[in-house]
């Protein structure tokens, strides 16, 4: 691929409006709420970093590595994606994207603009750059709805949940089994995507007509060119994609997991491998609400809360959510910041 940077391939520089406003002070209040009424409901800040400067050096050195793994593993999905795409401009990608996704209000729109512009920017046209951005998006999602439903299930077969945790397990599991299945008849059958696209445009203006609001959309084309865009390099690369995204969570899981071991005291303290990973998975649910951007302070309180639902001290439940957070945000948010200016440095030689 060629390293040209035409300018138009550059979207523009969205405008801060209105609805970026809200966000912004939505984003403030949310954060208040949570870092300063709810996070101390479960710990004191003073006592969990007390409890953080009692780790050995050897603990923070497994972690530093861990949170390297992480910034490494998070770029994968994107190669896996798209054929061809070399590590550093994937990094540079996907560490800006990551940047401004998880530091502007809102910030999940402006992520897939620059992701676009970048991409592009490298010498990728506009059908492999979307493909590429659609399939990352697809499974992200995907991925981030499992974890929850595979947490319960090894809660349920290990004993360590009752009856109600075990009927929202097979309602969960239901969902997201039939959500893998409608997209994999979508790739499938390009028949099916026209039906499924009619029943949902169906769909849109029945609602449409009760809020008495005419809308111009076209969800069975899109449907049927989403579908096109992605279906040869899903039906050739769908293993190495779903490993890519896989991994990166993991990835993240495994600090959380690595904190909650050097606090607790080790292996055999009151938090279990699954227990851990049924807080991280939840956790990760909030991402999807875009305010605050990266389920920043949203995603803390529900790993906090359910650690210590679980059994651990309050204030080591604070500490190891308090790490995680520092190793998974800060590291990606500097590194984005660099290699966007690494990129308009780059873009400016042109």
């Amino acid at each position: 691929m060629t390293s040209g940077v035409p300018p138009e391939a550059v979207p523009d520089k969205p405008k801060f409006g209105k609805q970026q406003i809200i966000a912004s002070i939505l984003t403030l209040l949310i954060l208040v709420l949570v870092f300063v009424v709810i996070l101390p409901q479960f710990g004191d800040y003073s006592a969990a970093w007390d409890a953080i400067k009692t780790m050995d050096t050897w603990q923070f050195g497994l972690i530093v590595a861990a949170t390297i793994g992480l910034i490494v593993v998070y770029v994968l999905p994107y190669p896996a994606a798209l054929p061809g795409l070399k590590f550093r401009p994937a990094f540079y990608t996907r560490q800006t994207s990551f940047m401004i996704s998880n530091v502007v209000p809102g910030g999940g729109a402006w992520g897939l603009a620059v992701q676009f512009g970048m991409l592009t920017s490298y010498g990728y046209g506009i059908a492999p750059a979307t493909s590429t951005i659609g399939i990352t998006s697809v499974w992200n999602t995907f991925v981030t709805l499992s974890l929850p439903v595979i947490a319960l299930v090894g809660l349920a077969l290990t004993g360590q949940s009752n009856a109600e945790a075990t009927t929202v397990t097979l309602i969960a599991a239901g969902v997201v089994v039939a959500m893998i299945v409608v997209f994999a008849l979508i790739l499938r059958s390009e028949e099916f995507s026209r039906k499924l696209g009619r029943w949902a445009d169906g769909a849109i203006q029945w609602g449409a007509g009760i809020i008495k609001k005419d809308v111009d959309i076209d969800a069975e084309q899109g449907i049927v060119d989403f579908r096109e865009s992605i279906v040869h390099i899903v039906a050739d690369r769908w293993i190495l994609i779903t490993l890519a995204n896989v991994g990166q969570q993991l990835a993240q899981f495994f600090i959380l997991y690595l904190a909650v071991v050097a606090l607790q005291g080790g292996f055999d303290g009151p938090i279990s491998l699954l227990e851990a990973f049924a807080a991280f998975a939840f956790g990760r649910l909030a991402t999807f609400i875009p305010v605050p951007p990266g389920g920043l302070g949203t995603t803390d309180a529900i790993i906090t809360g359910i650690l210590t639902a679980f059994g651990m001290p309050n204030n080591d439940a604070l500490a190891a959510t308090m790490v995680w957070r520092a190793a998974t945000y800060f590291p990606q948010v500097i590194i984005g910041a660099i290699t966007m200016l690494l990129w308009r440095r780059d873009r400016s030689k042109v």
